[in-house]
């Protein structure tokens, strides 16, 4: 290389510099791959939305069973926020109980208890909700199974306490710490009715109204339907969990009815009692813990159907809801792996 070309190497040099600068774009600007997808929901709007859903079968299990009912969520929503703000605190991670996911597993966790149950339940439950299984496992988004579910089902510990449901319009003991200083008479739920092969001692307009013994937030039919409709018209839910669940549970009741002679009623107060239709619309849909598929949704809840109905049939519990929404959630990874569609173009497996 001459010396000629040595002095005009450093000028091109600079005049592809100066290009790169003009064109290229600013440092402290990031893009990232398309599509570019802009949506006004939020977590903290979905989580809105939930609680709106859930508060009319609130209002009627408190009015219902009494004040204590009440208390016994604020119990757990308080609960669950404080933990969440205490764990994230202590992991020095931000605190996000402004996102309202903490609000909605407390108040899920509260609906799921029975008005009989000691004040430090709750709390208990929400420890475990909370602490062990979402923020031990990342946060929101990163837990496996869902809070809710898995704190109930581990508050079955005290089996008794979860089992003793009060007789529809009896008014409990709002501040009684335990059950027997409620002093509450309890009844048989229409699921324990069923599990003996009789049809429960309440009508079908009773249960769809919500005057029948069960669960806080379980009770009446028709307005945990109004809130599910309410979260699939606000699209914050997909269609298929809820309608694979409900209509897998109702074909196998129509099928194998536990009371003979009465088909068309097993099938309705299948659907109707314990906590199907809360788990359906308000805990099977759970994003974290729920297919991302169409069709991984309608397999989900077509196997959450058929173990509730194993279960109410086969175990020693007359519900089956909590356990087999569990058990689902620990396989929407392979239903995902298995449902996902093939990327245009791709190939079908590494031979091919």
């Amino acid at each position: 290389m001459d010396n000629q070309e040595k002095t005009q190497l450093p000028e091109e040099m600079d005049k592809r510099e100066k290009r790169r600068r003009t064109y290229s774009m600013p440092e402290f600007l990031t893009v990232s791959p398309s599509p570019h997808i802009k949506s006004p929901d939020t977590t903290a709007t979905v989580m809105f939305d939930v609680l709106i859903a859930l508060t009319p079968a609130l209002i009627w299990g408190v009015w219902s069973f009494g004040l204590r009912a009440l208390i016994l969520v604020l119990i757990s929503v308080g609960a669950s926020i404080g933990f969440e703000a205490a764990v994230q605190f202590l992991l020095k991670r931000p605190i996000t109980v402004t996102d309202l996911s903490a609000a909605v597993t407390g108040m899920l966790l509260g609906m799921n208890l029975p008005a009989t149950a000691p004040l430090w339940m709750p709390a208990v439950g929400a420890f475990f909700a909370i602490v062990v299984v979402k923020q031990l496992f990342g946060g929101i988004g990163k837990n496996f199974v869902n809070p809710a579910l898995a704190a109930r089902v581990f508050l079955f510990s005290w089996a008794s306490d979860m089992s003793a449901f009060p007789v529809t319009g009896q008014r409990i003991s709002s501040l009684a710490v335990t059950l027997s200083e409620a002093d509450a008479v309890t009844g048989a739920t229409p699921l324990a009715s069923l599990k003996a092969g009789q049809l429960p001692a309440s009508n079908l307009f009773s249960m769809i109204v919500g005057n029948m013994s069960g669960c806080i937030g379980e009770i009446s039919a028709i307005l945990l339907l109004a809130g599910g409709v309410y979260l699939l018209v606000r699209r914050v839910i997909s269609w298929q969990i809820p309608a694979a669940y409900i209509g897998t549970a109702a074909v196998i009741s129509l099928l194998f009815p536990r009371v003979e002679g009465a088909t068309l009623e097993s099938v309705l107060y299948e659907l109707f009692a314990g906590g199907l239709l809360l788990g359906a619309f308000f805990m099977a849909t759970d994003y974290s813990t729920s297919p991302v598929t169409p069709g991984g949704r309608l397999l989900y809840g077509a196997g959450c159907g058929a173990l509730t109905m194993l279960i109410r049939y086969f175990g020693s519990y007359p519900e089956g809801v909590s356990f087999s929404i569990l058990i689902m959630n620990l396989l929407v990874w392979y239903i995902d792996k298995v449902t996902m569609p093939r990327r245009f173009g791709g190939k079908t497996n590494a031979k091919s």
